[in-house]
C-alpha cells in the first residue's frame, strides 16, 4: 500500500542527544497509508492509518497523528510542496504533536508505549496515557497505570498510579508515584574550545569511538529513582515497605523512610528507616534519634521428615560406694 508523505517544520531547539526528544533536529517527516489531511482554518495536519512521524532518529508511530502548527513570528503559514501533498512550511511551526491508538515512540536507546501521547514542543514534555504505559531504557523498564510523563531535556520521567520500575536483573520497586532522574548529557563544546581528555571507556561494537565522546546509551541510564506513597521493594527473600524512598541503580542501594516494615516469611521488623541492598538482598533497619526498632520473630515449625530428637534420659542416683551402672546397650 502506498504511503503518503509530508514534510513539516518544527520549532528550532538545541540538540540534547539521542533520547525521545522531538525538540531537536530538522524538519519532521509524516507518512500514512490512509491519507494526510491539512485543515488550514484549524491549523492542523492529520495523518491516518499506520501514521508515522520521524525526526532525527526519533520515530512516533500510531493509528492517527495530529500535528498542530502556528505562524512563525506572527507571519501567515505558507504551504510548501512535499512528496505527495502540501503543508505548513517555512512560514509555520509545529507546537504540539498528538498520537492516538497503539502509540509507540522510539529512539536508538529508548522506547515509550501507550494508547495516547501528547508531545508539547513548547514545554518539551511528552505525556502518555491509556493502557499499557511503559518507558524502556537499556537498564530499566518503567510502567504506570494513570500517566507517564517524560521530560527529555530535563532528563526526568514521572510514572503515576501503580508505578513500577524493573531492572534487567528483575529487581523491582513499586510505589504510587515514581520519579526517575536520568544521567545528564555532556554539554556540547563551543567552537574552538579545547576538547577534554577523560579516560576512554571501552564500548562494545564501537572500537573507533574517540575518547571523551558520550556513549550512545549513557544518557538513557537512570541516575536515581525517587518513590512516593506505598513504596514496596521485593528481594528474593524479603519484602520491604515504607512511605517514601530513593533508589540508586549505580550502587543497587535503596533507602526507605517512614513506617518501614521488613518482612521475611513470618518474621517482621518495624522502624522509621531502612537500607536495602538489591544486589545482595540484604536489608537492615537504621535506628533514628529517639526512635525504636521493633521486631516480631516467629520460630520455625518442624519441617516434614525432620528427625525428632528424644528427650534426655534420667539416670537414677547411686548409693555411695556402689559400682557404676553400665549404660544400656
Amino acid at each position: 500500500m502506498k504511503r503518503r508523505a509530508l514534510l513539516l517544520t518544527l520549532l528550532a531547539m538545541p540538540a540534547f542527544g539521542q533520547t525521545l526528544d522531538l525538540n531537536q533536529g530538522g524538519p519532521i517527516e509524516i507518512t500514512a497509508t490512509d491519507g494526510i489531511e491539512w485543515r488550514q482554518q484549524e491549523q492542523v495536519v492529520i495523518a491516518r492509518g499506520n501514521a508515522r512521524a520521524v525526526r532525527d532518529g526519533v520515530t512516533v508511530e500510531a493509528d492517527r497523528l495530529l500535528a498542530r502548527y502556528r505562524p512563525r513570528g506572527g507571519a501567515a503559514a505558507q504551504p510548501t510542496p512535499a512528496a505527495t501533498g502540501a503543508g505548513p512550511g517555512a512560514g509555520g511551526e509545529i507546537w504540539r504533536l498528538e498520537a492516538e491508538g497503539r502509540v509507540r515512540i522510539t529512539s536508538p536507546t529508548e522506547t515509550a508505549e501507550g494508547e495516547r501521547a501528547v508531545y508539547d514542543i513548547d514545554q518539551a514534555v511528552m505525556v502518555l496515557s491509556g493502557r499499557g504505559l511503559s518507558l524502556t531504557t537499556p537498564d530499566q523498564r518503567i510502567t504506570a497505570r494513570d500517566s507517564l510523563e517524560y521530560w527529555p531535556q530535563r532528563r526526568i520521567a514521572v510514572a503515576r498510579g501503580a508505578a513500577l520500575v524493573v531492572t534487567t536483573d528483575d529487581r523491582r520497586i513499586a510505589a504510587d508515584t515514581l520519579v526517575a532522574y536520568f544521567l545528564e548529557t555532556p554539554p556540547a563544546l563551543a567552537p574552538g574550545a579545547p576538547t577534554p581528555a577523560p579516560a576512554p571507556r571501552p564500548v562494545p561494537g564501537a572500537p573507533g569511538q574517540a575518547a571523551g565522546q558520550p556513549v550512545p546509551a549513557e544518557n538513557s541510564k537512570i541516575d536515581r529513582v525517587e518513590a512516593f506513597g506505598q513504596v514496596e521493594i521485593r528481594t528474593p527473600d524479603e519484602v520491604v515497605r515504607g512511605d517514601r524512598g530513593v533508589y540508586n541503580p549505580q550502587t543497587g542501594l535503596a533507602r526507605l523512610l517512614g513506617q518501614v516494615r521488613i518482612t521475611r516469611a513470618n518474621n517482621q521488623l518495624n522502624g522509621q528507616e531502612a537500607i536495602v541492598n538489591l544486589r545482595t538482598g540484604v536489608s537492615r533497619l537504621v535506628s533514628t534519634t529517639g526512635g525504636r526498632v521493633q521486631g516480631l520473630v516467629v520460630p520455625q515449625a518442624q519441617q516434614p521428615g525432620q528427625p525428632t530428637v528424644p528427650p534426655p534420659r534420667s539416670i537414677p542416683a547411686q548409693a555411695p560406694g556402689a559400682a557404676p551402672q553400665q549404660a544400656p546397650r
